[in-house]
């Protein structure tokens, strides 16, 4: 699936460099709590890397597509700024247990089956310290993707038309999500809905803590 995103991300897809207030509430919520070491999984070409790295955290960006981050190193060398990337999967994290503060995982966790899934919530479950904080959004089943393309296992297809056409989407309702964080202390769920072109786009968003 890395080579499909290798190719989006050579076309200029998904390159924005606009922050998703959610992930600028979440720099702030880590700020007010002195956090210094952050992780960004699927970290793409660097949006949210940029940010958190103009805020002065220590920032570390792992994705499987090394053009998204050939795209990111780029931009933080145009910015004088610095970060740690890492060429990876998100399902086996070569970080030691404990070492991070805050962990981001934006429009990414969902391209995966249901065990994936949570192979990296348990990696992630891992690397955080304790009282350290997971935002993190899942894909609703509302979403007008979901039931469309081939069918991998329940609900769970790879989509067939799009941007994102080949790739894997895992859809989740409010009870899976919760079952999924079932390890964390679930701060904030909420359902965050937009229409986009005149589709319904819908999504989970978690903010979660490591007791």
């Amino acid at each position: 699936m890395h080579k499909i995103w290798d190719k989006l991300f050579k076309r200029g897809e998904f390159t924005e460099l606009d922050v998703d207030e959610e992930v600028a509430g979440f720099a702030e919520l880590l700020r007010e709590r002195n956090a210094r070491r952050v992780l960004d999984l699927g970290c793409g070409a660097g949006r949210h890397i940029l940010h958190l790295s103009k805020l002065g955290f220590e920032v570390h960006g792992l994705d499987f597509s090394a053009e998204a981050l050939r795209i990111c190193w780029r931009r933080l060398l145009e910015r004088a700024l610095s970060a740690h990337l890492v060429l990876g999967d998100m399902r086996e994290l070569g970080y030691v247990s404990g070492c991070f503060d805050g962990v981001v995982c934006w429009y990414a966790l969902y391209h995966d089956t249901l065990s994936g899934i949570r192979r990296t919530l348990s990696e992630v479950w891992r690397v955080l310290r304790s009282g350290g904080l997971l935002l993190v959004n899942f894909m609703s089943k509302r979403t007008w993707k979901y039931g469309r393309g081939e069918e991998v296992e329940e609900d769970t297809f790879i989509q067939d038309e799009g941007s994102e056409a080949g790739m894997l989407h895992h859809y989740s309702s409010r009870e899976e999500v919760r079952e999924l964080l079932g390890e964390f202390r679930v701060l904030h769920l909420e359902l965050r809905e937009h229409s986009w072109c005149g589709k319904l786009s819908s999504r989970w968003v978690a903010l979660a803590e490591k007791p």
